[in-house]
């Protein structure tokens, strides 16, 4: 019903030609108009159009309940707090009813005998689509009584009523979304026991109570979330449930750097006080460094690691690079190789390290993972036949000018608080990385050329042509012989 102007009584509704619809029919009939007039159906969900969007949609067609199984990051819960938007705005109920009965097809004792008394003057609610969708996250602490229900004493003493009475029953959440979209994340983690306890809801569509005779006939859309994770380290979903779950559908994460920037972008918060530019280069980079940990060998691949890594990364690139200015007054900053060093934080938090990462250290290991990203996103630039996982012999006889004055003895000193004046002027000051950066064309953002310097000389270090010492904020760059003289000497 969409006018305004809603019955209020049953005898209204059934003069204005209200009929009832499953909670699956109405899913499927505002999907078909969605897909009819081509819009949306799960805004903001970015990589899946072609792989897991179809298959929810082929769910929903067949009126089926599903499963989203995936490794953490991969937008499981948002999509499922997206099918709300498959529900009509409001729909009829019974006057409060703890279920939404629908007035035609009323599921209680107590409905019916309002019906029964009342007749065509029962009075009308009208439930609006947020009210339908119910969310549980499964944990060990969850009972049947949470989800199904369970006998109140309070009520039956109240209401003088006998245990044996319908009227003493409290209904749990599922009951409660009747009519509307339940949903359970980490369906592993609820209890073997608990989990049983879904399988009537499922297959025969009804819950019974205790020991109570009555059975609900629920219309419910059943959707959950699981973690492959979770199958080995701490629970398992039982083999009945999931034969009774119609549809298992498996989610990803981005399979190409452009999917993954516009995530990041979408959901990064950039917009400071202060102008922060961050050039595609280093973007790329924080993208790559997801890349790289989700397949490092000190990462523990089974846990994978989330999409929110790259957004934390670069929400703080942009929060070091807003510091930097602030301190020296500027309205705009320009975000620089030594700010994704001082973003390690939202790196060590993200990441599973397996055995032999653990005995390298997070910090090591997040500074290994930074490492390789530059290197790929370097190597790419400097030849554009390298491909990642398939190394080649490289040269780097362009960049020999730059390794001689190092080799001279000379040193390059960097902080992430230094001011763009001091920053420019001390990478110009090695010789000729000014024009072999220019050559290279890694932007043509004016304002990026110093940034650029930078990535060359990080990108020198991780093919092993320069050493770097980081030590609190400051980082030092020298040849790779003279330190290793120094380190022995020491």
């Amino acid at each position: 019903m969409t006018s305004p102007k809603r019955p209020k009584t049953l005898g209204e509704l059934k003069a204005a030609g209200y009929k009832p619809e499953s909670v699956k029919d109405e899913m499927r009939r505002n999907l078909i108009r969605k897909l009819q007039n081509n819009e949306t159906v799960f805004p903001g969900i970015v990589g899946f159009d072609k792989t897991v969007i179809p298959q929810i949609n082929a769910a929903i067609l067949a009126r089926h309940d599903f499963l989203l199984m995936g490794l953490r990051g991969q937008a499981k819960t948002r999509m499922i707090r997206q099918l709300a938007g498959l529900l009509d705005d409001h729909i009829p109920a019974i006057h409060d009813s703890p279920v939404h009965e629908d007035p035609l097809m009323p599921l209680t004792k107590r409905g019916r005998e309002m019906i029964d008394e009342l007749g065509d003057a029962t009075p009308i609610d009208w439930v609006p689509r947020e009210k339908r969708y119910q969310e549980k996250l499964a944990t060990p602490d969850v009972s049947i009584a949470d989800l199904i229900g369970d006998i109140d004493p309070i009520k039956a003493v109240a209401k003088k009523l006998d245990f044996s009475d319908e009227e003493v029953i409290h209904y749990g959440i599922i009951p409660r979304t009747n009519r509307g979209i339940f949903a359970i994340n980490e369906l592993p983690d609820l209890q073997a026991r608990i989990q049983v306890g879904l399988l009537n809801i499922l297959e025969e569509k009804d819950v019974q109570i205790r020991g109570f005779p009555v059975r609900l006939p629920l219309d419910v859309v059943l959707v959950f979330t699981a973690n492959p994770e979770d199958y080995t380290n701490r629970g398992n979903i039982i083999t009945p449930l999931k034969d009774r779950i119609d549809a298992q559908i498996l989610t990803h994460y981005p399979e190409n750097l452009e999917d993954s920037l516009r995530i990041t972008e979408q959901e990064a918060w950039t917009d400071r006080e202060v102008d922060i530019h961050v050039p595609a280069l280093l973007r790329e980079a924080i993208e790559q460094i997801a890349v790289e940990a989700r397949d490092s060998e000190f990462v523990d691949k089974s846990s994978g690691v989330s999409a929110r890594m790259a957004i934390s990364f670069l929400e703080t690139v942009v929060s070091a690079s807003e510091a930097r200015a602030i301190a020296h007054g500027q309205e705009m900053a320009v975000a620089r190789v030594s700010d994704l060093f001082a973003a390690l934080t939202a790196l060590t938090g993200k990441i599973e390290l397996v055995y032999k990462g653990e005995q390298e250290g997070i910090a090591n290991v997040a500074l290994h993972l930074i490492g390789r990203a530059v290197r790929h996103m370097f190597n790419s630039r400097v030849d554009p036949n390298y491909r990642r996982g398939r190394e080649r012999k490289m040269d780097f006889e362009q960049f020999q000018p730059v390794i001689d004055w190092f080799e001279a003895g000379n040193k390059l000193h960097l902080t992430t608080e230094m001011s763009d004046a001091e920053y420019a002027k001390t990478l110009k000051a090695v010789d000729n990385l000014t024009s072999i950066t220019k050559s290279m064309n890694l932007s043509g953002d004016r304002n990026e050329l110093e940034v650029m310097m930078e990535f060359v000389i990080e990108g020198l270090h991780q093919n092993f042509l320069l050493t770097r010492h980081i030590k609190d904020a400051r980082i030092t760059y020298t040849d790779a012989v003279s330190y290793m003289m120094n380190e022995l000497q020491e």
